[in-house]
């Protein structure tokens, strides 16, 4: 993209048609297309209000409004104004200023956009195989060109190019259609299966004619050497540089990269790039996907039509089976027959089965068993009641073991204990319950002011760090670590 003057200013052109008398506006415009296609392009303020009024809908318009709006049109650049002169008899009708009315080169082609769009559900989309194969001859004539004409290269790749994007417009428009919930609610209804089948048809001769294009043209595509092509696009360039136009400035490379993005648009379109799918190919998919739906819908529908169907011979013939059997347990039979089983459950589960042999039956395989719970959500598991189970026996267990197991601790204790001291650089080794009561000690002295605290069984004790400068190494069973050469020092026997 290149950013421009004529790209980042507004569009006034468009105004009229969100503004706040949009429908006089729209009107005014409408009547000057009109008698524009008709090749008449100057109109005067009296033959607008003419044709104003003869609607109902404006049968309160006055010519001063009229006046006002072909202003205002005239303000936004959608009317060109020429003052006639040639029917003025004196200075008072010169000072009036009559004037004619032109739309210009913008109003038109808005006025054709807002017409289309108009008709955009109206006209419809479809899907031309006829579009494939001339693109596939437009295509396979790519060798030819090179020795053709410029007028004639130019000819061709216009006509080459218009083909590709009617193509390209025509399948979205009808897939978008098919998709759409509008067809959607179209095919659940009866009315649809009068058409189902002429439906198939023309969307099955585009897939005809996608398998038999598709390909060719992407051979043809990737046989094509990139000094031809070059060759080519010179002419077209060399055409469209010849081509005189007014107050348009365009450069050989924009030309260039124009004709060159076209091409790249239509080789990936039927080849691909990157190993990717084409477009060709997503299409194709796209149309059997709505094959397949269509279909799926037809036979529901038929099957709905079905189920009302008067079956009253179908009873009769029952009927007379039931008359044929000779004693109840024949009825019986011929019952299971007909009807089947009454209330039959299926189910279905990782069932570990004994053998693997497709010969052995079910009645010879072990019986399991499978509980069943109601599919509803206010269904709850009933609960048991169970007493509640004395237990002073179990406390008193565990209490005794954990009073033991403290005892123990502070045997291991003591006996590192050395005249009311323990230095933590002569210490054995420790186990590791042993080493974490240690390092609690340590970390309560370290967050006292003083530097004291007292243990769990209430001795009191002071941190001695007077040789704190210096390391020690402290041994464990599951390693050993590095610290200050810090002691613990009791103030009380026990």
């Amino acid at each position: 993209m290149q950013v421009s003057d004529k790209l980042i200013k507004p569009l006034t052109e468009a105004k009229y048609l969100n503004a706040d008398n949009v429908s006089r506006y729209r009107c005014i415009m409408r009547i000057f297309f009109e008698h524009y296609e008709k090749l008449k392009y100057w109109l005067y303020q009296e033959e607008v209000y003419e044709e104003m009024i003869k609607d109902p809908f404006f049968a309160d318009y006055r010519p001063e409004q009229c006046q006002q709006d072909l202003t205002m049109l005239t303000e936004w650049k959608n009317l060109n104004t020429i003052q006639d002169t040639k029917k003025v008899a004196s200075i008072e009708e010169f000072k009036n200023k009559k004037y004619r009315y032109q739309m210009t080169e913008y109003s038109v082609e808005i006025e054709r956009l807002v017409l289309r769009l108009e008709n955009l559900f109206i006209e419809g989309a479809s899907l031309e195989p006829t579009l494939l194969e001339r693109i596939r001859r437009g295509i396979e004539r790519f060798p030819e060109m090179v020795e053709r004409d410029k007028n004639e290269v130019y000819t061709w790749w216009t006509d080459l190019n218009n083909d590709f994007v009617r193509l390209n417009q025509n399948y979205q428009d009808y897939i978008r259609d098919l998709n759409s919930m509008r067809a959607e609610e179209m095919m659940h209804t009866k009315q649809f299966l009068v058409f189902k089948d002429r439906l198939i048809e023309y969307l099955r001769s585009f897939i005809k004619g996608l398998q038999r294009n598709v390909g060719v043209i992407e051979e043809s595509l990737c046989m094509q050497k990139e000094e031809m092509k070059n060759q080519v696009f010179e002419k077209v360039v060399d055409y469209e540089l010849s081509i005189p136009r007014m107050d348009v400035e365009v450069s050989k490379e924009m030309i260039w990269q124009k004709v060159k993005g076209r091409y790249q648009s239509i080789y990936d379109w039927f080849v691909g790039k990157e190993g990717q799918e084409n477009e060709a190919g997503k299409l194709f998919d796209a149309t059997n996907d709505i094959i397949r739906r269509i279909t799926r819908y037809a036979a529901q529908l038929s099957e709905k039509n079905a189920l009302g169907a008067n079956r009253k011979e179908e009873y009769r013939k029952v009927a007379e089976l039931f008359l044929q059997c000779q004693d109840m347990e024949e009825a019986h039979k011929m019952s299971a027959m007909v009807f089947g089983m009454e209330c039959p459950q299926h189910i279905a589960g990782d069932l570990v089965r004994e053998t693997d042999s497709m010969n052995i039956g079910v009645y010879e395989e072990q019986p399991m068993e499978i509980s069943l719970k109601p599919r509803i959500r206010t269904y709850r598991e009933k609960s048991r009641r169970s007493a509640i189970r004395e237990s002073a026996e179990q406390k008193q267990e565990t209490r005794r073991k954990m009073l033991e197991k403290q005892r123990e601790e502070m045997e291991k204790l003591q006996a590192l204990e050395v005249n009311g001291r323990i230095h933590f650089g002569e210490l054995p080794v420790l186990e590791p319950r042993i080493r974490e009561i240690l390092l609690k000690w340590l970390s309560d002295a370290m967050e006292s002011a003083d530097f004291s605290a007292r243990t769990d069984d209430g001795r009191r004790y002071i941190l001695d760090r007077s040789r704190a400068d210096e390391t020690c190494v402290v041994h464990c069973l599951d390693g050993n670590f590095t610290m200050p050469d810090l002691s613990i020092v009791f103030q009380e026997e026990t």
